[in-house]
Protein backbone atom coordinates (compact mmCIF):
# COMPACT_ATOMS: atom_id res chain seq x y z
CA UNK A 1 0.00 0.00 0.00
CA UNK A 2 1.32 3.36 -0.61
CA UNK A 3 2.42 5.98 1.53
CA UNK A 4 1.73 9.55 2.05
CA UNK A 5 5.06 10.56 0.38
CA UNK A 6 4.77 7.93 -2.01
CA UNK A 7 1.53 9.51 -3.02
CA UNK A 8 3.23 12.63 -3.09
CA UNK A 9 6.14 12.02 -4.55
CA UNK A 10 4.15 10.70 -8.11
CA UNK A 11 1.76 14.12 -7.65
CA UNK A 12 4.96 16.01 -8.04
CA UNK A 13 6.70 13.62 -10.32
CA UNK A 14 7.08 14.49 -14.33
CA UNK A 15 7.60 17.97 -14.92
CA UNK A 16 5.86 19.25 -11.51
CA UNK A 17 9.03 20.63 -10.12
CA UNK A 18 9.60 22.68 -13.74
CA UNK A 19 6.12 24.14 -13.34
CA UNK A 20 6.72 24.61 -10.02
CA UNK A 21 9.80 26.61 -10.59
CA UNK A 22 8.67 28.42 -13.07
CA UNK A 23 5.51 29.89 -10.96
CA UNK A 24 8.07 30.22 -8.40
CA UNK A 25 10.61 32.07 -10.28
CA UNK A 26 13.57 29.48 -9.51
CA UNK A 27 15.13 26.32 -11.42
CA UNK A 28 14.05 23.12 -11.27
CA UNK A 29 16.97 21.85 -8.85
CA UNK A 30 16.39 24.82 -6.42
CA UNK A 31 12.75 23.99 -6.39
CA UNK A 32 13.47 19.84 -5.67
CA UNK A 33 15.87 20.84 -3.21
CA UNK A 34 13.13 23.35 -1.34
CA UNK A 35 10.58 20.22 -1.90
CA UNK A 36 12.48 18.19 0.22
CA UNK A 37 12.77 20.22 2.89
CA UNK A 38 8.99 21.49 2.73
CA UNK A 39 7.28 18.12 2.70
CA UNK A 40 9.46 16.85 6.01
CA UNK A 41 8.04 20.60 7.79
CA UNK A 42 4.44 19.91 6.66
CA UNK A 43 4.43 16.17 7.86
CA UNK A 44 5.40 17.54 11.06
CA UNK A 45 3.46 19.33 11.49
CA UNK A 46 0.67 17.35 10.97
CA UNK A 47 1.33 15.08 13.02
CA UNK A 48 2.10 17.46 15.77
CA UNK A 49 -1.37 18.90 15.32
CA UNK A 50 -3.05 15.27 15.29
CA UNK A 51 -1.37 14.63 18.60
CA UNK A 52 -3.05 17.89 20.47
CA UNK A 53 -6.05 17.33 22.35
CA UNK A 54 -9.18 17.20 19.53
CA UNK A 55 -6.74 17.53 16.66
CA UNK A 56 -7.24 14.41 15.13
CA UNK A 57 -11.08 14.80 15.37
CA UNK A 58 -10.38 18.39 13.75
CA UNK A 59 -8.00 17.49 10.59
CA UNK A 60 -10.14 14.19 9.81
CA UNK A 61 -13.06 16.73 10.09
CA UNK A 62 -11.65 19.49 7.71
CA UNK A 63 -10.30 16.32 5.42
CA UNK A 64 -13.94 15.79 5.20
CA UNK A 65 -15.44 19.17 4.62
CA UNK A 66 -12.76 20.50 2.43
CA UNK A 67 -10.18 18.05 1.13
CA UNK A 68 -11.65 14.94 -1.07
CA UNK A 69 -8.73 14.47 -3.15
CA UNK A 70 -10.40 15.92 -6.51
CA UNK A 71 -7.49 18.65 -6.47
CA UNK A 72 -4.73 16.06 -7.38
CA UNK A 73 -7.10 15.72 -10.72
CA UNK A 74 -6.72 19.48 -11.82
CA UNK A 75 -2.99 20.26 -10.83
CA UNK A 76 -2.74 22.56 -13.50
CA UNK A 77 -5.55 24.53 -12.31
CA UNK A 78 -3.42 25.19 -8.69
CA UNK A 79 -0.58 26.05 -10.46
CA UNK A 80 -2.41 28.57 -12.21
CA UNK A 81 -4.49 29.88 -9.55
CA UNK A 82 -7.35 28.80 -10.95
CA UNK A 83 -8.31 26.83 -7.81
CA UNK A 84 -10.70 28.40 -5.35
CA UNK A 85 -12.40 27.91 -2.23
CA UNK A 86 -10.95 26.92 1.22
CA UNK A 87 -9.33 23.23 -0.92
CA UNK A 88 -7.22 25.47 -1.99
CA UNK A 89 -6.12 27.92 0.73
CA UNK A 90 -2.57 27.33 1.51
CA UNK A 91 -2.16 30.45 3.67
CA UNK A 92 -5.20 29.24 5.77
CA UNK A 93 -3.63 25.57 5.89
CA UNK A 94 -0.31 26.26 6.81
CA UNK A 95 -1.73 28.86 9.56
CA UNK A 96 -3.15 25.63 10.88
CA UNK A 97 -0.55 23.35 10.37
CA UNK A 98 2.41 25.38 11.41
CA UNK A 99 1.06 27.72 13.43
CA UNK A 100 3.47 30.30 14.84
CA UNK A 101 6.23 28.41 13.80
CA UNK A 102 4.97 28.97 9.99
CA UNK A 103 7.78 31.98 9.62
CA UNK A 104 10.54 29.60 10.97
CA UNK A 105 9.51 26.78 7.99
CA UNK A 106 9.30 29.13 5.54
CA UNK A 107 12.93 30.46 6.10
CA UNK A 108 14.41 26.89 6.77
CA UNK A 109 13.19 26.09 3.69
CA UNK A 110 14.67 29.04 1.78
CA UNK A 111 17.76 28.17 3.63
CA UNK A 112 18.16 24.32 2.42
CA UNK A 113 17.55 25.40 -0.62
CA UNK A 114 18.89 28.92 -1.66
CA UNK A 115 15.01 30.24 -2.59
CA UNK A 116 14.59 33.85 -1.30
CA UNK A 117 12.28 34.03 1.50
CA UNK A 118 9.19 35.15 -0.91
CA UNK A 119 9.81 32.14 -3.35
CA UNK A 120 10.30 29.91 0.08
CA UNK A 121 6.57 31.07 0.95
CA UNK A 122 4.86 30.60 -2.11
CA UNK A 123 6.37 27.38 -2.70
CA UNK A 124 4.71 26.19 0.48
CA UNK A 125 1.16 28.22 -0.11
CA UNK A 126 1.15 26.28 -3.43
CA UNK A 127 2.46 22.60 -1.71
CA UNK A 128 0.01 23.09 1.71
CA UNK A 129 -3.23 22.14 -0.59
CA UNK A 130 -1.30 19.77 -2.60
CA UNK A 131 -0.67 17.32 0.74
CA UNK A 132 -3.81 18.30 2.31
CA UNK A 133 -5.23 16.98 -0.84
CA UNK A 134 -3.07 13.59 -0.78
CA UNK A 135 -4.19 13.14 2.56
CA UNK A 136 -7.85 13.19 2.14
CA UNK A 137 -7.79 11.06 -0.41
CA UNK A 138 -5.32 8.32 1.15
CA UNK A 139 -7.66 9.14 4.65
CA UNK A 140 -11.62 7.81 2.15
CA UNK A 141 -9.30 4.95 0.54
CA UNK A 142 -8.42 3.46 3.59
CA UNK A 143 -11.76 4.76 5.41
CA UNK A 144 -9.80 5.84 7.92
CA UNK A 145 -11.49 7.68 11.65
CA UNK A 146 -9.57 10.04 13.47
CA UNK A 147 -7.40 7.57 15.34
CA UNK A 148 -6.73 5.77 12.61
CA UNK A 149 -5.90 9.28 10.58
CA UNK A 150 -3.47 10.05 13.93
CA UNK A 151 -2.00 6.52 13.26
CA UNK A 152 -1.46 7.06 10.07
CA UNK A 153 0.51 9.67 10.39
CA UNK A 154 2.58 8.77 12.89
CA UNK A 155 3.52 5.80 10.71
CA UNK A 156 4.44 7.83 8.22
CA UNK A 157 6.51 10.16 9.91
CA UNK A 158 8.52 7.30 11.71
CA UNK A 159 8.99 5.63 7.92
CA UNK A 160 10.26 8.54 6.32
CA UNK A 161 12.15 9.75 9.48
CA UNK A 162 14.24 5.87 8.51
CA UNK A 163 14.55 7.28 4.99
CA UNK A 164 15.87 10.61 6.08
CA UNK A 165 16.78 10.70 9.68
CA UNK A 166 18.58 14.14 9.88
CA UNK A 167 15.93 15.69 7.65
CA UNK A 168 12.94 14.36 10.15
CA UNK A 169 14.30 15.14 12.74
CA UNK A 170 15.53 19.16 11.94
CA UNK A 171 12.00 19.21 10.84
CA UNK A 172 11.08 17.89 13.83
CA UNK A 173 13.07 20.34 15.93
CA UNK A 174 12.15 23.39 13.82
CA UNK A 175 8.07 22.70 14.75
CA UNK A 176 8.92 21.56 18.59
CA UNK A 177 6.78 24.20 20.28
CA UNK A 178 8.38 24.06 23.25
CA UNK A 179 11.67 24.42 21.63
CA UNK A 180 12.95 28.29 22.28
CA UNK A 181 14.28 29.90 19.54
CA UNK A 182 18.03 30.26 20.83
CA UNK A 183 18.98 27.56 18.71
CA UNK A 184 17.45 27.42 15.74
CA UNK A 185 19.56 29.23 13.73
CA UNK A 186 22.30 26.47 14.16
CA UNK A 187 19.39 23.56 13.52
CA UNK A 188 18.65 25.65 9.96
CA UNK A 189 22.18 25.67 9.51
CA UNK A 190 22.33 22.19 9.67
CA UNK A 191 19.30 22.32 7.55
CA UNK A 192 20.95 23.95 4.39
CA UNK A 193 24.38 22.07 4.73
CA UNK A 194 22.40 18.43 4.57
CA UNK A 195 20.40 19.72 1.06
CA UNK A 196 23.34 21.61 0.18
CA UNK A 197 21.96 24.93 0.28
CA UNK A 198 23.22 28.35 1.38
Amino acid sequence: MSGLMDVLGAALGGDMEQQLGQKIGASPEATGSAIQAALPMLLSGLMQNAQQPGGAAALHNALDRDHDGSLLDNLGGLLGGQMGGRAADGNGILGHVLGDRREVAETSVARASGLDAGQAAQLMVTLAPLVMSVLGRVQRSRNLDSNGLATMLETEHANVAQRQPDLMSLATQLLDRNRDGSALDDVMKGLGGLLGGR
